[in-house]
């Protein structure tokens, strides 16, 4: 094992990634809907709900907490919450319905029309994060998602998806990262101004 090799290997696979995501402009045009889209949840006195799986869940919360608190400015707080983190919710649910629906059980019980869901997935597959798209659908309620690798399955359930570049697991997380700090710059600008 060589930690220099591999750290550089790594550095050279973000850079990579990132820069693919920055020539990609339908992902770039994708990315600028989904921002317009939570700007109007915003503007409609709506809040944000966020999930996702493992390293995604602490992703969840990371930008929940951004949005909450503040990115970089002195602004008003922007209701948002992870769906991740109420231990007796997602124990019950689990339990009585089954892990799949645990993010989707929750949409029904809080979310409206005027709300945003946004899924992260690094694979597009996951199972409770499409049941929560199907619940979304049925609820009428705007659907982002952050992915990788071709999209996966939530390409037809959600009604925009952002599929970050990169194979490896890691990478496509640092991007959702990357996207993730964007958009809630992008919304602290257009509620709060420049």
């Amino acid at each position: 094992m060589d930690p220099i090799k591999n750290l550089k290997k790594n550095l050279e696979l973000s850079i990579q990634a990132k820069q693919q995501l920055l020539v990609d402009e339908q992902c770039l045009q994708l990315f600028e809907r989904a921002v317009m889209v939570v700007v109007d949840c915003y503007k409609q006195n709506g809040r944000l709900y966020i999930a996702g799986n493992g390293g995604s869940a602490a992703d969840a919360q990371h930008l929940a907490a951004e949005f909450v608190s503040k990115l970089a400015r002195e602004r008003a707080a922007l209701p948002a919450e992870a769906l991740t983190v109420d231990s007796s919710i997602l124990t019950a649910i689990s339990n009585d319905y089954g892990y799949d629906l645990v993010f989707a059980r929750q949409l029904a019980g809080k979310a409206t029309d005027r709300d945003v869901f946004l899924g992260i997935t690094t694979s597009g597959q996951s199972p409770n994060i499409l049941k929560a798209l199907e619940q979304c659908r049925s609820m009428a309620v705007p659907s982002i998602v952050f992915c990788g690798r071709d999209g996966g399955r939530v390409k037809a359930l959600a009604d925009h998806t952002i599929i970050a570049p990169g194979t490896a697991t890691s990478t496509i997380q640092e991007l959702h990262i990357v996207l993730a700090h964007t958009l809630c710059e992008c919304v602290e600008a257009a509620l709060f101004g420049e």
